[in-house]
């Protein structure tokens, strides 16, 4: 027996009193499991492992520093980028061509998990650390995870669609700016002060501006479709919250896969 409020209670009841009683939900459909953070956790335990990789696949002996960019703290480029950044369509030296453009459309997706050293990589793992564990316990695992790959894909669609096509670029900078989009919009709908993260992301986007070698497109793209992911997050009605929120989010990758192709059609 289980001591209670008032006498004594059985283990079976207790255990039945448990799977009757309906889960705690936030106001945008997620549950309690989005307050560990596991889907946060995964992703940058994948982005560690990828740099890691990249590192040990490095020939030039400058995948972690001693690139091209903030003064040489930023790493240069490895097979492994060359392999999964967004690129349009190029000749590579070996006198072969690739891209998206060529059918290499999982570009679109693995440059999200890649990076340019180890800085580049401590940037990006930071403010995911700080926006996605947030975000994740207000929109539970799976709403936290879906606002994550359309930000980080409409970011690196609108490098393609925007850049020349002999350019490569990864990083997870498309996605991570799509999350200060969202948290933007989903503080709003809640009513909270944003006064606080609008200073933040407008340094990002000078910092964006200013800082050569970054992706405009990415950053710009990865916040503009984060921002209606976000929408079409916090704003479903309640009575149809799930199935909204799933159109919504199959509707903006319809578009983005129908703009690639329009790239894709114009490269060709």
């Amino acid at each position: 027996m289980r001591e209670a409020s008032v006498g004594f209670q059985c283990p079976e009841c207790v255990s039945e009193g448990r799977r009757s009683v309906r889960p705690a939900r936030t106001a945008f459909g997620g549950g309690t499991a989005g307050r560990h953070g596991y889907v946060t956790k995964v992703l940058i335990g994948i982005n560690l492992l990828v740099m890691l990789l990249s590192i040990a696949a490095d020939r030039g002996g400058d995948a972690a520093a001693g690139g091209t960019g903030f003064g040489g703290l930023l790493g240069g480029g490895t097979p492994l980028t060359e392999w999964g950044a967004v690129l349009g369509r190029a000749m590579f030296p070996d006198g072969s061509i690739g891209g998206v453009a060529e059918g290499e459309w999982y570009r679109l997706v693995t440059a999200m998990f890649l990076h340019y050293g180890v800085v580049h990589l401590l940037l990006n793992m930071w403010a995911l650390w700080v926006l996605g564990r947030s975000l994740e316990a207000i929109l539970g695992p799976l709403r936290f995870a879906a606002l994550y790959f359309i930000a980080g894909f409409g970011g690196n669609v609108a490098i393609y669609l925007f850049t020349e096509p002999n350019r490569m670029s990864a990083g997870a900078s498309t996605a991570v700016f799509g999350l200060f989009a969202a948290i933007f919009v989903i503080m709003r709908r809640l009513g909270r002060d944003t006064s606080a993260i609008v200073p933040i992301l407008v340094i990002n986007l000078i910092f964006t501006f200013v800082v050569p070698n970054i992706s405009i497109a990415g950053h710009l793209g990865g916040l503009v479709f984060g921002a209606l992911m976000a929408l079409v997050l916090a704003y479903a009605p309640r009575s149809r919250r799930t199935l909204v929120q799933a159109c919504g989010g199959a509707l903006i990758l319809v578009a983005l896969l129908g703009m690639a192709l329009v790239r894709t059609a114009a490269l060709l």
